[in-house]
């Protein structure tokens, strides 16, 4: 009768959970499917208990005391009632036209109309046509052949839009003689469990595109650090890797038949799977991957940014960026580890080639600071030149033009009239005249003394100038990169010297504002070189300047948190705002016959010395000013 199903055997109810497990073809389902078996069983069991005669009809057991018929009806009445009105299911009767006859209560509410407003109506009045049409089909196909079909999986569009799924079972409806008088079918509302399956398996195509595109590392492990799966990169490097260990290592270099695991991504990938970091790496890299991994597991921290070495056969280097975490099961027990690994070896050879191109431009920078020290001192030691020339040329004429020529002919007369010396120069016109000249002739000798005197003595002083110049240049590259402990003043006084002679010539004001700061540990040839720079920069920038308007001020301070400002200001040129920011890059300069070298070396210089250099103007026409900022103690000394 129509409770057919309900009564079925226990092996009949499975085969109703096969044919669904087959029309859905993922696991997702079992859970439904086990309810549902629950669900027939105990129905059928309750029906069973109170509807014995129809059991004793369809040749079951006999029971003892048989309860009349119209009992028994009545009680199989009141089950049926009672189960189309409490069920949570939906249960319906209908005729062969595939209209309601009679339906549970979940049903009518679901459709929002009373039991009666469902009777004669069929499922074009409630669902969409996408729906109703293939349900009134599969029905009339019911009537055909009398044949049932359990565990359909059916997608119902209500009319305003609703989607709503279905685990259906529908069977021939017969009266007592066994003739077919319609359909009847129970259907369970899996919807939220189809929204779930929708989500899981929108989950589950995102986690596959992401490992089949995703160009990092990324990998699941189980608690034995054992791969238990991985990204599509991941399987490319770590098959390129095999491959190569297996060239290197073998004796016929590579020309035999490779192992099988390492004929494709395909059999690599299945390889992989259950294998560690030690078929993989050589014993150190694995060791130290497992080790983290094992923490992780018993600490339950994560490994954030660990960069890990890979040294190939072939000798070279990989490098990677390592995040690491622990993978946890729905529950929070920890199941394993995942990661995911970036490789940065791009990224490690770029820095060690900018590392090498940074020493090299420093050497530059340090050769082009010297080369201006250089020419500094060279243009001093040719200024104190000029005046070692004028001194010895003026010293050279007052030698050829001395009275001391006249001498020789006052010596002449002399021996011509020795016999009669006296009477010559008491009336010889001639002798008597010879006094009164040689005392005109010793004040001239005198003055030209004097005079060549005081020209020699300026060149030696000179040349003592040009001797300390040199010395002073030889005395700070041989310390070159030595740090001495000394008063910043002196290297500033040490640096205006060797500008010494362009300062006079421009007739620069020279003010110096020397705060009492402590003495500071430093490389003395690189200070040197940056203060030097400075001053010559300063000195360039005034040269526009009128005699009266030129003034540069020298002003060492102390700075904050232990360092000292070494400043060179002038009221020149100026910078202008827009390069600012460019005006310690290398190569950058204003000036027609700049290189730009020395205020990026400068920059570089002061950065090594764990200090800065900087600049600072109002603007073009209103002056620079140039700080030279050092700690006390170098960093090494900090540290």
């Amino acid at each position: 009768m129509a409770l057919a199903l309900l009564l079925a055997t226990p092996m009949q109810a499975q085969s109703v959970a096969g044919g669904y497990s087959d029309a859905v073809g993922f696991g997702a389902m079992g859970g439904i499917i086990l309810l549902l078996l629950a669900w027939t069983q105990a129905l059928r069991r309750q029906l069973r208990r109170v509807l014995p005669s129809a059991l004793a009809d369809n040749g079951g057991p006999e029971v003892p005391g048989q309860i009349d018929a119209e009992s028994s009806w009545d009680d199989e009445h009141a089950c049926l009632r009672a189960l189309l009105e409490h069920s949570s299911d939906f249960i319906y009767f209908k005729d062969r036209e595939s209209r309601f006859r009679r339906c549970s209560k979940a049903v009518y509410e679901r459709f929002g109309v009373t039991q009666l407003g469902i009777i004669g109506k069929t499922d074009f009045d409630f669902f969409d046509d996408s729906y109703a049409r293939p349900a009134f089909e599969a029905e009339q196909e019911i009537l055909r052949s009398g044949q049932a079909f359990h565990g359909k999986v059916e997608r119902e569009i209500l009319h305003d839009g609703t989607e709503q799924w279905g685990l259906t079972a529908k069977m021939p409806l017969r009266n007592k003689a066994g003739k077919i008088i319609g359909t009847f079918g129970i259907s369970k509302d899996i919807t939220e469990l189809k929204r779930t399956e929708t989500q899981l398996a929108c989950e589950r195509d995102l986690l596959t595109m992401l490992l089949d595109n995703m160009p990092d590392f990324i990998y699941f492990k189980d608690l034995q650090s054992r791969f238990v799966r991985v990204s599509r990169s991941k399987l490319e490097w770590a098959l390129a890797l095999a491959r190569n260990n297996h060239l290197m290592s073998s004796k016929d270099n590579g020309h035999g038949s490779p192992p099988a695991q390492l004929a494709g991504l395909t059999e690599f990938a299945q390889y992989l799977l259950g294998k560690t970091d030690f078929d993989i790496y050589a014993e150190e890299r694995a060791r130290s991957a497992f080790e983290d991994e094992q923490e992780i597991i018993r600490t339950g921290a994560p490994l954030i940014g660990k960069l890990e070495k890979t040294v190939h056969q072939d000798g070279k280097i990989s490098w990677l960026v390592t995040n690491k975490m622990p993978w946890r099961a729905p529950d929070g027990t920890i199941i394993g580890t995942f990661g995911i690994s970036k490789d940065v070896t791009f990224i490690k050879e770029a820095e060690a080639n900018l590392e090498n191109s940074h020493k090299k431009l420093m050497e530059a920078s340090r050769l082009a600071g010297m080369a201006e020290v250089a020419t500094t001192v060279l243009h001093n030691v040719g200024n104190v030149l000029n005046s070692v020339n004028i001194s010895a040329s003026m010293a050279a004429d007052k030698v050829k033009s001395s009275k001391t020529a006249n001498l020789a002919r006052v010596a002449d007369m002399l021996r011509k009239h020795a016999d009669g010396l006296t009477d010559f120069l008491a009336s010889d016109p001639k002798g008597s005249k010879l006094p009164a000249y040689l005392a005109t002739v010793v004040e001239c000798l005198a003055a030209e003394q004097k005079e060549v005197l005081a020209e020699l003595s300026s060149l030696c002083a000179n040349i003592e100038h040009i001797k300390e110049i040199v010395a002073m240049q030889q005395a700070y590259a041989r310390v070159a990169g030595l740090q001495e402990t000394l008063q910043a003043t002196e290297l500033i006084d040490d640096a205006l010297r060797m500008n010494a002679g362009a300062v006079e010539r421009q007739h620069v004001r020279v003010i110096r504002e020397y705060s009492a700061i402590p003495p500071i540990l430093v490389d003395k040839h690189k200070v040197l070189q940056i203060l030097v720079n400075l001053i010559r920069n300063a000195k360039h920038a005034l040269e526009d300047h009128g005699p009266d308007e030129k003034r540069m001020i020298l002003r060492a301070a102390p700075g904050e948190n232990g360092t000292v400002k070494l400043s060179v200001i002038d009221n020149g040129v100026g910078v202008a705002g827009e390069n600012m920011t460019r005006i310690f890059e290398h190569g950058f300069t204003t000036r027609k016959n700049g290189h730009g070298f020395a205020l990026h070396s400068g920059a570089l210089a002061a950065r090594e010395m764990g200090g800065t250099l900087s600049c600072h103007s109002a603007g073009p026409g209103q002056g620079a000013a140039f700080t030279l900022e050092l700690p006390l103690h170098p960093p090494e000394e900090n540290e």
